[in-house]
């Protein structure tokens, strides 16, 4: 059985008549006959009773009738919703954003790729890195954006955009008005760091460690699981902290934090576009992809 035979079957059955089902479908009626002979066949039943007055439809045929038109109802809505889903016309994309880039660089290009695909709808799931790449497989999300590119062979990372990771301080913080400091004044300095997991928190140990300073000799006064609870501790004069520039924009240009350089110490680390290797991705996740590189990319060979 298939679509087409269906659609021989409804025609006939509609008009009564073979010659005009032939008509309908554009078919020679020897063709219409041969599509509702293999439908009987198919189901061991009568379908059509050839009468003087038509085709007319055996019970058994009108037990067909009405389950092929809502087949044919169905396949059509299929179709429909698959040409919408391929123009993005009606999609659902669920994104993944490890802190920063779901707090800030992937809402920064919502209103664009929203402007673009009306039609589109996010739901936006964030984490730290660790917990976006485990959604990322087992495909709870359909791409990501990252802060730490761990080598697994489930999951391909394209370099995005780099952000340089500094020490902030608070307003009344001594070190405020110094502009940089020695690596060794850090040491016994109460400090703020991001969870475990996080891709800041691993950037800043390796620079620390190439450094020469173990980060697990530094005073650590908190963990905190957010970027926001980290600027929020360091504005109350808990610690200094190490943050990204891209999330303390905001709070430097108000004068609420400072940086600070630190002496032999650069912290730089890029962020990715996450996806499941070896997978399509739909039309409404490479829009997303597009749009991202649009305003972020890496320049060629940086």
């Amino acid at each position: 059985m298939n679509f087409k035979q269906l659609e021989v079957f409804l025609a006939v059955a509609d008009t009564g008549s073979f010659s005009r089902g032939a008509e309908a479908t554009f078919l020679t009626q020897s063709t219409v006959s041969q599509h509702i002979a293999a439908l009987e066949k198919e189901f061991g039943l009568k379908l059509l009773d050839r009468t003087g007055r038509g085709a007319l439809l055996t019970e058994g045929g009108k037990v067909l009738c009405q389950h092929a038109r809502q087949i044919l109802a169905g396949a059509a809505g299929l179709d429909h919703a698959m040409r919408r889903f391929k123009g993005i016309e009606e999609a659902v994309l669920r994104i993944g954003g490890s802190n920063i880039p779901g707090d800030y660089l992937i809402p920064a290009v919502l209103p664009l790729l929203l402007e673009r695909f009306p039609g589109l709808q996010v739901t936006l799931v964030q984490g730290d890195s660790h917990e976006i790449l485990e959604k990322l497989a087992r495909e709870t999300v359909e791409i990501g954006v990252v802060g730490n590119a761990d080598s697994r062979e489930d999951v391909d990372f394209e370099p995005l955009v780099r952000d340089t990771i500094r020490l902030v301080v608070g307003r009344g913080h001594r070190w405020r008005n110094k502009g940089d400091i020695a690596l060794t004044e850090l040491v016994e300095e109460p400090l703020i760091l991001r969870e475990e997991g996080s891709g800041t928190g691993k950037a800043l140990a390796v620079a620390l460690q190439q450094a020469g300073i173990d980060i697990g000799k530094l005073t650590i006064k908190a963990r905190l699981g957010s970027n926001e609870a980290v600027k929020q501790a360091v504005t109350a004069g808990i610690g200094v902290a190490f943050m990204s520039e891209l999330s303390t924009g905001r709070e430097l240009e108000r004068g609420d934090l400072a940086a600070i350089d630190v002496s032999g110490l650069q912290v730089v680390r890029s962020f990715y576009i996450a996806t499941r290797a070896g997978r399509e991705l739909s039309p409404a996740a490479r829009a997303f992809a597009t749009v991202m590189k649009e305003k972020y990319q890496l320049p060629p060979g940086r």
